[in-house]
């Protein structure tokens, strides 16, 4: 299971060097002007997980593999995007794929650096991003809802999505987010956002994108945005995107005391991760072996069947047991063999929901 990240903000508040930084690649061109980005870039990277280096200390494999995320780095949107403004919705439809959203919002100030809007207003950023969300999502609705009027003469089920599509129309036309609608959690608002995919809908994660000598206490635009976030559920998270581009080409261990020197505990990126595994309820297990130790991402509750599917179907089809290890006790008794001797090693049923860092091996019918 992957983890899609977009990345989206007004131009020139720090997307591209964000997603430079983000993946470690430097192929998102950054420039003091709107719109350099005209495709969407997008990069596979590893999930950093610490756990992985400490089990392949103790299995010693040929490789070490690592969960994926992918970032997609989409163009400055700007005022009237929904209606075809700069370069229009088909900027909004790459959101659309994404699983959760990245908003960099420019915190700092810097008269070399132009602001589309003319002024520093890290709130009316936010604004108008989200009502560009929430318009798409009207005109995307207002579509289905045609639609739907047509095939509710022939059908009751289309009648009860098209009764839930045009409350949810209503709710959306008074600028609030498709989120905030009180029938959402309904099947049939569940039906209309599996099919349309509601930008408005999506988990956010504000990027408070900061200069250097901000790092180590929040600002006042970096305040504004953490209480606007803190009331609409959202994480804040405070980055200098200049500084995690520069940290690409240092080593672990330069990366670490660079960060120690600014007074962070973690980079962006990992405080990225660990947020949208977080908000989209998303848990790793394990697998080590002579060959590889790896990272499997699942959703948290996932059964054992369900986690051992993620690394083929047949294992899923043909499910025996799982011999379960959790983390700690593989690495407190040094390794499978000893943990199993300790009785650590687990054989559980398809019943079993896995639990992050279990260390799992599979039984299977072929």
């Amino acid at each position: 299971m992957g983890l899609s990240i977009g990345i989206v903000g007004l131009p020139n508040v720090g997307k591209s060097t964000t997603f430079n930084a983000l993946t470690k690649a430097q192929n998102a061109q950054s420039a003091n002007y709107p719109f350099c980005t005209i495709e969407p870039n997008k990069a596979i990277v590893e999930v950093p997980d610490a756990r992985l280096s400490e089990l392949a200390k103790i299995v010693k494999p040929q490789r070490i593999l690592h969960s994926q995320i992918e970032f997609v780095d989409i163009a400055g949107l700007v005022r009237g995007a929904s209606k075809g403004e700069g370069l229009g919705n088909q900027f909004l439809a790459n959101i659309k794929e994404a699983d959760m959203i990245l908003h960099i919002v420019r915190c700092f100030e810097d008269s070399d650096i132009t602001h589309i809007e003319n002024r520093i207003d890290p709130l009316g950023d936010i604004e108008i991003i989200e009502l560009e969300l929430i318009l798409a999502d009207i005109a995307t609705l207002l579509k289905r809802v045609a639609k739907l009027e047509r095939e509710a003469k022939a059908s009751k089920e289309a009648g009860k999505i098209l009764e839930c599509a045009r409350k949810l129309l209503a709710h959306l036309e008074t600028n609030s987010p498709a989120r905030s609608f009180a029938d959402f959690a309904t099947s049939e608002c569940e039906t209309l956002n599996k099919e349309l995919r509601f930008l408005s809908a999506k988990e956010v994660i504000y990027g408070a994108n900061v200069d250097e000598s901000e790092l180590s206490e929040d600002s006042e635009y970096v305040k504004k945005v953490r209480d606007y976030g803190e009331k609409q559920g959202f994480e804040t998270i405070k980055l200098c995107a200049k500084i995690e581009e520069e940290m690409v080409a240092l080593s672990e261990e330069e990366r670490a005391e660079f960060l120690r020197d600014l007074g962070c505990a973690e980079s962006g990126l990992e405080q990225i991760i660990r947020t949208g595994f977080s908000k989209l309820g998303l848990i790793s297990y394990f697998t080590a072996g002579v060959q590889e130790v790896r990272s499997w991402t699942i959703k948290n509750g996932s059964k054992a069947p369900q986690a051992a599917g993620v690394i083929h179907n047949d294992f899923e089809k043909g499910f025996i047991r799982a011999e379960t290890i959790a983390y700690e006790d593989f690495i407190k008794y040094g390794g499978e063999a000893k943990a199993k001797e300790a009785g650590a090693m687990r054989s559980e049923g398809k019943d079993y929901i896995v639990q992050d860092g279990d260390v799992m091996h599979f039984r299977f019918n072929v």
